[in-house]
């Protein structure tokens, strides 16, 4: 029988207990650059031999659908994420990064342009639901384009980039 504080053996990772953090959206970078209290959040929660998972993190900025979250798109991103990883190593924590497209679930004014956001249907998500906005308020997810066919494979080396882009910060 095995508990909470029991190790596991994770692929080529040694945890020295079971309890992960879970993703947990923090809005801690300004124009998807995580910041410094991102880098404090994920220290304060590292243990020696612990895993974290981090909060959904966009692969592209038409993956965005959320205020103020950390992107892995750009060299700025990826340095800042630097500092977040090596936050989380000093205390002999691992860090995992979640990869996310926000798909239907995002609005036009978090999109290239302020196009539509793209997803697999053009249907809206339900007035009843409504997005957070940079401001603060909300409002109603905005009417997304079906994405195209020949546009799968963009999408798929998005995610393709973000994972290298992901190594490259640790």
């Amino acid at each position: 029988m095995t508990d909470l504080f029991s190790p596991y053996k994770m692929s080529k990772f040694n945890l020295s207990h079971r309890v992960v953090l879970a993703p947990l959206t923090r809005s801690r970078a300004l124009n998807g650059v995580p910041q410094p209290a991102l880098a404090e959040y994920y220290r304060q929660r590292s243990t020696e031999g612990g895993l974290l998972i981090s909060e959904a993190t966009p692969i592209a900025q038409e993956g965005t659908g959320f205020p103020h979250v950390p992107g892995i798109y750009t060299e700025e991103q990826i340095e800042a994420w630097k500092k977040v990883v090596d936050a989380v190593h000093a205390k002999g924590g691992l860090i995992f990064c979640q990869l996310w497209h926000a798909g239907r679930a995002s609005h036009k004014i978090y999109q290239p342009g302020e196009g539509a956001p793209i997803s697999s249907t053009n249907r809206s998500i339900s007035e009843n639901w409504k997005i957070l906005m940079p401001d603060g308020t909300k409002n109603n997810f905005s009417k997304p384009r079906a994405l195209e066919t020949c546009e799968i494979p963009k999408v798929v080396e998005q995610f393709r980039q973000a994972a290298i882009n992901s190594i490259r910060a640790g």
